[in-house]
């Protein structure tokens, strides 16, 4: 089945500036990712240095919980929240890993 191909022309303005609106906000989630992916290099560094383990499961118990509670008043399902804390969680600690895995 092919599937319809619409160029701007043939696009209803609404939904061109909905869509243009979802591209700005996912630019902006990637800017965000990258600074929280900056922050989180610098903690591995510094777990590293200080010898701690790449992962705190007490630290991602209250993230997941703190995140739970901020979707909810955000009216965004909980467990995609947790969800998608739980892969940034495990890209983290694969980048510390690394870290520490080049100190070593």
């Amino acid at each position: 089945m092919a599937q319809a191909v619409h160029d701007l022309a043939t696009t209803p303005p609404e939904l061109a500036e909905l869509r243009h609106s979802i591209d700005n906000i996912d630019a902006a989630i990637l800017h965000l990712l990258a600074e929280r992916f900056k922050c989180t290099r610098k903690v591995g560094e510094l777990k590293a240095r200080l010898d701690l383990p790449p992962a705190d499961p007490v630290r991602e118990a209250q993230q997941i919980a703190r995140l739970r509670s901020l979707a909810v008043t955000a009216d965004l399902d909980p467990e995609f929240a947790e969800k998608f804390l739980g892969f940034l969680v495990r890209e983290v600690i694969r980048h510390h890993e690394v870290i520490r895995a080049d100190r070593a």
